[in-house]
């Protein structure tokens, strides 16, 4: 039987898919007719749970309206294929039209039994044309689509420069951390020396001249670091000197180590040992030592938390925390003061030069400060990424014009001419498989987008230089 109005061949089994069709939230309300040239363009399929109509890389060759059942998408997230977005009943998926999609950028995978009309690609470029409704209802699906992917590229580009920063951030916490709670264990067999020092020289009972001369050698130990930073070989040399001063005026030889982290000379030590002699010499020193090794492990701990405070207002700096996201002046220099910070732990790992060169009087840009960090960390990463041991990674920042441009350098091996047009690509990546997403230049290009900015790169083995153009704030 053929239907008087469409000319198409109506079926008892057509009838009841119209009925489906009529039923569908996007296309429901489209004209019977462009239904009707849907049902006779297309078939009726039926998917059980567990298969993948579209695999990462393969050429994406119909649309799917679909009537019941429920398909995942799901991207591969260095390594991990996590869920993008969720099709279900009333959606349509696929190859929509006016998309430029050509291959799938992940997998999509039934998660139920699923029904769909399968609209094949030969038959799109006449959608527009006999079912001009249905188009535009699918355009609007694309753009949510559209929107869907763009969503989660983001938040995984950020989860991802999230656990970098974690990451970054566990190895520089560790150190200062590990000296706080060292220095705190031996601080209180210190206190307790100290103590017993004080009573022994106490009992010494050393005249005003002699005390006023033991007070300058104390002061001399505890007033401040030493002025010069000693090499290991240099160190132990001071430390042997020390000893042996000791040894010769019948001191214990174990206070050397104490001693020789100060600036207390030798020649001050002979003027101690010139005016006071035997018990009262040892008392000296001891009481001397004692006080230089409690300061010592009292600086100590003041160092590893002021280096802990300043790696928290670092990250702080670099998330912007507690900070609106809306526009507003930036500090350029600051945000990549701020980033190299939490990126140290990953160069000297690989014992590479990471150094930033900003003018003092670099003017702001105006911008969203915690994306614009985003931005900086990711090319620091890459380029850390992609030079060997020991290599040179440079950024630097100056004002050009009415812009702020700041330049991303490393000496690595370049990125090859025939890739270099793709780097900005969504899922493009040359790293080997697991440990990239292929996301980080395309959320770059997007928000360096997003703070009317520019990006660019040119690339020699060698040298690499990624270059970003921010407006300058005012």
């Amino acid at each position: 039987m053929t239907d008087p109005r469409t000319g198409y061949p109506t079926t008892g089994e057509d009838a009841d898919l119209l009925a489906r069709l009529m039923a569908h939230r996007a296309i429901g309300k489209a004209p019977r007719a462009e239904l009707e040239w849907l049902i006779a363009h297309g078939t009726l399929e039926h998917y059980e749970a567990g298969l993948m109509i579209a695999r990462k890389g393969e050429p994406v060759e119909a649309l799917h309206i679909i009537l019941k059942g429920h398909i995942s998408h799901l991207t591969d997230q260095g390594g991990i294929w996590r869920k993008a977005v969720d099709w279900r009943e009333g959606d349509a998926t696929g190859l929509l039209p006016y998309s430029r999609l050509t291959a799938a950028p992940g997998n999509s995978v039934i998660q139920e039994p699923t029904d769909t009309l399968r609209v094949a690609r030969e038959h799109l470029p006449a959608l527009p044309i006999e079912c001009p409704h249905v188009t535009a209802e699918l355009v609007h699906a694309m753009v949510d689509r559209a929107r869907a992917f763009k969503v989660s590229d983001l938040q995984v580009e950020k989860m991802a420069s999230l656990g970098k920063l974690a990451a970054g951030l566990a190895h520089e916490l560790n150190n200062p951390a590990s000296a706080a709670a060292r220095s705190a264990q031996l601080i209180s067999q210190a206190l307790a020396e100290s103590d017993a020092a004080s009573r022994a020289f106490g009992a010494a009972d050393l005249d005003a001249r002699a005390l006023a001369l033991v007070e300058r050698v104390r002061s001399v130990c505890g007033a401040a670091p030493a002025t010069s930073v000693l090499s290991p070989l240099e160190r132990a040399d001071r430390e042997e000197a020390l000893a042996n001063w000791l040894l010769d005026h019948g001191a214990d030889d174990a206070l050397a180590a104490s001693l020789a982290e100060t600036d207390v000379t030798l020649a001050l030590l002979d003027k101690l040992a010139a005016t006071v002699s035997g018990d009262q010499l040892r008392a000296s020193l001891r009481w001397v030592a004692a006080g230089c090794t409690v300061r010592g492990l009292a600086r100590d701990i003041e160092r590893a938390a002021l280096r802990v405070h300043e790696l928290v207002s670092a990250v702080k700096g670099f998330t912007y925390m507690d900070r609106a996201a809306s526009p507003e002046p930036v500090d350029i220099a600051k945000g990549l003061t701020d980033t190299l910070a939490v990126m140290a732990a990953k160069a000297r790992a690989k014992s590479v030069s990471l150094t930033v060169d900003v003018p003092a009087d670099l003017p702001r840009v105006r911008g969203l400060g915690g994306e614009l960090n985003q931005v900086w960390a990711n090319l620091v990463d890459n380029a850390l990424d992609a030079v060997g041991d020991s290599g040179r990674v440079m950024v630097t920042a100056r004002a050009e014009g009415p812009r702020v441009v700041v330049r991303v350098i490393d000496d690595g091996p370049g990125i090859p001419a025939e890739v270099r047009s793709r780097i900005f690509d969504p899922f493009f990546t040359t790293k080997p498989v697991g440990k990239g997403t292929g996301l980080g230049l395309d959320i770059v290009r997007r928000l360096v987008d997003q703070n009317d900015g520019s990006i660019e790169v040119d690339s020699e083995p060698g040298r690499t230089e990624f270059r970003v153009a921010v407006p300058a704030a005012g």
